[in-house]
């Protein structure tokens, strides 16, 4: 296993829409692995493939207290969303320090296949609901902050580009 470089806000690749996996392999059980050990390490509770650069439909997720329930979603496809809204304040692995409020579907239906190929379908509330419309999102290529006010969003990308340009410089 291996961590895996995360890619940041407003890197253009974060935009590129995830492709669906073919055919679930070694490959994909290999980056299934290094997913989960690059979200556990961050710490994060979701990570899309498109953040660590590989534009293919796969998502890890772990919302638990203890960081031991593992749900992998390769495929994934949201089947039905709730008229009912909420808010929740998010955060991204790519959007470091970041935190605001998105308005999502309070309760969703999704299927995806595990990391054996097996379909699966599942009811999805609260804290799980928003992070697999969160790493869905990524997949085709959104990103939390596009939720937010252009102002906002301008702030966020100019704060970050400064942080990228001061950590090149103090790596020289």
């Amino acid at each position: 296993m291996a961590l895996l470089p995360i890619l940041k806000f407003p890197d253009p690749r974060l935009h590129t829409v995830a492709k669906p996996v073919q055919e679930v392999d070694d490959r994909i059980r290999k980056l299934v692995k290094d997913m989960a050990e690059t979200m556990y390490d961050a710490p994060g509770v979701g990570l899309a493939a498109t953040q660590v650069d590989v534009h293919e439909r796969v998502v890890v997720i772990d919302v638990s207290e203890s960081g031991n329930e593992l749900l992998v979603l390769i495929n994934p496809e949201i089947t039905w969303k709730s008229e009912e809204l909420k808010v929740y304040e998010e955060g991204c692995l790519s959007v470091p320090d970041t935190y605001d409020k998105v308005e999502r579907a309070a309760n969703i239906r999704f299927k995806a296949q595990n990391e054996k190929g097996e379909w699966y379908e599942k009811e999805a509330d609260g804290l799980l609901a928003v992070c697999v419309q969160h790493e869905l999102d990524h997949l085709d290529g959104k990103v939390f902050v596009e939720y937010l006010s252009v102002l906002k969003r301008e702030r966020i990308r100019s704060r970050l580009r400064k942080q990228q340009r001061e950590a090149l410089k103090a790596g020289q």
